[in-house]
């Protein structure tokens, strides 16, 4: 059975069961413990938590999910992956153990054509937590399964929870046996490669405490409802119906392996392990960009980003280590079979093929360029590690050239071993396990996400915040609670700062790119609250940060709350501008200039998108005034619900990888010039946003680009201005304004001319002091000094003085140290180079030692390599020490 059809077999078995389908969410749904959605109940954790009411009793999807904890093994053996597929069915109060046990059992073991797998029966194993005796009697008496193929395991292994406070319980895991060749007999208890886990049924009934690891924890007392959450591999069960040892022979990899294998020349399951690891992790990384990719991440630095980053780059070197060329364009080949591949299930990604083939073929022409600048860095530690008379390269400069550099172990392996050198890896792997560790104390660290919602749990359970700021500013309310350093307090005082809870309210929680609005919260006593800040907790309820101004606020009281109303009109400039902007700059550069995050205040936006290279000056001016033209046409600004699917046969923008509702609302500006899916607040007409200005754009990333733009009277404060400032410059200048671009480009050309002439003849003198240092050069010892003050050269100048000097005593033992002092008191700078020649480097003296030993003489700090270093000070009355200094080093 192919995997799209696994798939569909477990949605409509448990469809027919009378389960709601919910499509897969993003790999990036907004949750402070993830990066990326890591198992399928991930969408429904607000259910779990009581944050959000479920719209239905009973759930089944197929989540895709990323876990990139153990990317470094991904490969080596066959069981590990970083993206995978999870099916699973929930209950949310509804049913419990029984059916949850009956519904997996009969999927698994009925027939293909009754909507089975068609499992064979004497090949599965239940495991059920120590003691649970009701689960184990489920699987013995009602379903069948023999007492001795029912495993009881303890707490880390059939106890579960998401790691954090919140929902936990017991769990039942079912195993098949793969028989006597996979490993020894007795279940998973005696051997989890040969009985491997197919499905996990958590009966999710208690709540934990805080605590590390998987058993480090109390269990502090049921849930209000019983729920069931269970998960399904749908890669694991697919090994086992088409018959293959792995995953990696399945329908859904094996066919990348198959065309790496073309592209490359190399065979796979030839004999060789190395190469069966490389083609392994081509396979699982290249589908796991493709996915990352389609659900908007882009490569980066840090976080996201950088996961992709390097996903898509251990792609790129494991082909060039099968032996594709080092010219050979690999990548946009293999993601668009990873595309046609998995489309079936995904048809986003056939959607956004050519952005997300683009992003891949633009980070292996990055990685290419960086490959080179490491093969450089790599090699400068080679030589350095020879002339050191050692035959290994450090683990620092291993883990430099992966951590900093971005370049692969096993590639500066293998150019280690065609260099004759040996690389320290246990220094390596001790650096690395050192940076895991930190990164998983921030990980730790950062899991509190859920913890801190307890005290507003009472208000998730009532249900939503109504909010009424679409269609009026000021609004009545009741107070439904009032929190204080983290606890309830059924009253506040003047001075006090606190979150407000209301029933209804008309101020904006910040969302979607748009700042909250301010306000004020009234009582028809005095009472007065200054709004400052509003957020959500759960999606679902609007929390005020206040400021008691006067008066005594008491939980209960009846209020009035009211936007500012003058920051709500500048609110809504910027949002609208946001959208005026975006479908600008859509019609300049093409329908790929999708939205990838913004930011709007009162009176300015900012919009990141999707891009493959700068804006010209000339697209520019373009997108500004296509956007102005669309101000002054006046649109109407229409706003309105309907179904996602309507919304997008409408042509609605959405956020690709927003987790978005079943009805969603939509903004229509001027009809087909700019309709999103927004719940943002918006202007009546476009006239009303003002005038746009463009006041920048500029990178943010690998493949994203951003501008920014002025609205309203900021944009008009701003153009006023630059009008004083191009008056004032004309003024200066005695040219009309007309002509002070010509006037200061003239200006710039007569300085760039002379100060080619000041170098010019800066150069000239340090040649003729060149000459006059080496005729009063000393010998100390063994060992010409070369030394002196070469005043008015830069560290540039300075360094190829010193480099001239060097090559023409370059048959000597010789050291060459030259200081260029200038300005007095605060504003001094000695900047200063040393150099030694290869004689004096056999003979032990190293410029980078003489810079170490010199700068602190002179106020400064240095540093470099044994043939070349420098340094900068700010002391010149230190120099003649430091020649001394120098003189004493090399005797």
């Amino acid at each position: 059975m192919q995997t799209h059809d696994i798939r569909k077999h477990f949605l409509d078995h448990f469809i027919k069961a009378g389960h709601t389908e919910v499509p897969s969410a993003s790999l990036l749904l907004d949750d402070p413990n993830l990066l990326f959605v890591n198992a399928g109940m991930v969408p429904f954790k607000p259910y779990f938590l009581g944050e959000q009411t479920p719209p239905y009793d009973r759930a089944t999807s197929v989540q895709k999910c990323v876990r990139t904890l153990d990317i470094d093994e991904v490969g080596i053996t066959t069981r590990h992956n970083t993206f995978f597929q999870m099916a699973g069915n929930f209950s949310f109060g509804d049913y419990f153990k029984r059916e949850a046990i009956t519904f997996a059992w009969t999927l698994l073991t009925n027939s293909v054509s009754d909507g089975g797998y068609g499992i064979d029966p004497q090949k599965l194993w239940p495991t059920v937590y120590l003691d649970d005796d009701e689960a184990e009697a489920i699987w013995r008496d009602e379903i069948g399964v023999p007492a001795e193929r029912i495993q009881r395991r303890g707490l880390k292994d059939n106890y579960w929870s998401m790691g954090v406070p919140g929902p936990c319980g017991p769990c039942s895991e079912i195993f098949y046996d793969r028989g006597p060749d996979y490993g020894v007999e007795g279940g998973p208890e005696a051997d989890e490669d040969r009985y491997i886990e197919i499905w996990n049924l958590v009966f999710m009934q208690n709540v934990r405490g805080p605590g590390g690891g998987k058993d480090n924890y109390e269990i502090l007392g049921p849930l209000p409802k019983k729920n069931i959450d269970t998960g399904m591999g749908v890669e694991r069960v697919a090994c086992i119906l088409q018959g293959v040892d792995n995953v990696y022979e399945t329908d859904l990899l094996k066919p990348i392996i198959d065309l790496a294998a073309e592209l490359t020349g190399r065979a796979y399951g030839a004999g060789s392990h190395a190469d069966d690891v490389r083609f392994r992790v081509i396979a699982d990384h290249a589908r796991t960009s493709a996915m990352l990719i389609g659900d908007g991440v882009l490569p980066g630095n840090d976080g996201r980003g950088y996961v992709l980053r390097r996903l898509l780059r251990r792609v790129v070197r494991s082909m060039r280590l099968l032996g594709a060329g080092d010219n050979q364009a690999t990548m946009g080949t293999i993601i668009g079979k990873v595309i046609d591949l998995m489309a079936p299930s995904y048809p986003e990604l056939e959607t956004r093929r050519a952005d997300i083939v683009k992003v891949a073929v633009g980070e292996e022409t990055s990685f290419a360029k960086t490959l080179a600048a490491g093969s450089k860095l790599f090699a400068d530690a080679a030589t350095a590690t020879k002339k050191s008379a050692s035959t290994t390269i450090t683990g620092a400069d291993a883990f430099t050239l992966h951590d900093t550099y971005g370049f692969p172990i096993d590639l500066t392996l293998e150019m280690a071993a065609e260099a004759g050198l040996e690389v320290d890896q246990e220094g390596f792997t001790a650096l690395m396990a050192e940076q895991k560790q930190r990164a998983k104390a921030d990980a730790t660290a950062r899991k509190t996400g859920h913890a801190d919602l307890s005290v507003y749990r009472d208000f998730l359970d009532r249900g939503p915040t109504e909010f009424t700021g679409f269609d009026e500013l000021v609004s009545e309310a009741r107070v439904l609670g009032l929190v204080a350093d983290g606890a309830r307090v059924p009253v506040a005082t003047a001075g006090q700062e606190l979150t407000v809870v209301l029933n209804r309210t008309p101020l904006y929680a910040e969302s979607g790119g748009q700042m909250a609005d301010v306000g004020t919260i009234t009582t028809g006593s005095g009472v007065r609250l200054s709004v400052t800040d509003v957020q959500k907790v759960g999606k679902s309820v609007w929390l005020h940060k206040v400021r008691v101004d006067e008066g005594e606020i008491e939980e209960g009281d009846e209020v009035l709350a009211a936007v500012d109303t003058a920051w709500r009109h500048g609110a809504t400039q910027g949002h609208s501008g946001t959208h005026m902007v975006h479908a600008a700059l859509r019609e300049v550069l093409g329908p790929g200039a999708t939205q990838a995050g913004s930011l709007n205040r009162p009176g300015y936006l900012r919009f990141d998108f999707n891009a493959s290279g700068p804006v010209t000056e000339s697209q520019r001016r373009e997108i500004e005034e296509i956007s102005n033209a669309a101000v002054e046409a006046n649109y109407q600004v229409n706003t309105f619900e309907t179904g996602l699917d309507e919304a997008k046969a409408m042509g609605a923008m959405a956020l690709f990888g927003e987790n978005y509702g079943d009805v969603v609302r939509v903004v229509e500006i001027g009809g087909p010039f700019s309709m999103e899916l927004c719940g943002g607040t918006h202007v009546v007409s476009s006239s009303q946003i003002g005038p746009i200005t463009l006041i920048g754009e500029s990178s943010v990333g690998s493949g994203v680009r951003r501008v920014e733009a002025y609205v309203g009277m900021d944009s008009f404060r701003f153009l006023s201005k630059e009008r004083a400032l191009l008056a004032g410059l004309a003024s200066s200048l005695k040219v009309p304004s007309e002509e002070v671009p010509g006037r200061v480009e003239q200006l710039v050309t007569k300085l760039r001319d002379a100060e080619k002439e000041l170098a010019r003849v800066r150069a000239e003198q340090a040649q003729a002091a060149v000459s006059g240092l080496l005729d009063t050069a000393t010998t100390v010892g063994s060992t010409l000094v070369v030394e002196g003050r070469v005043p008015g050269l830069d560290a540039n100048g300075l360094r190829s003085v010193v480099t001239d000097l060097r090559g023409r005593v370059a048959d000597r033992q010789a050291v060459i140290a030259l200081f260029s002092p200038s300005g007095d008191g605060p504003d001094a700078k000695v900047p200063f180079v040393i150099a030694t020649t290869a004689a004096a480097r056999d003979a032990g003296i190293k410029a980078g030692d003489l810079v170490k030993e010199v700068a602190p003489l002179v106020g400064g700090r240095g540093g470099g390599k044994p043939d070349l270093a420098q340094g900068s000070g700010t002391e010149p009355g230190g120099i003649d020490a430091a020649l001394s200094r120098i003189r004493e080093f090399v005797g």
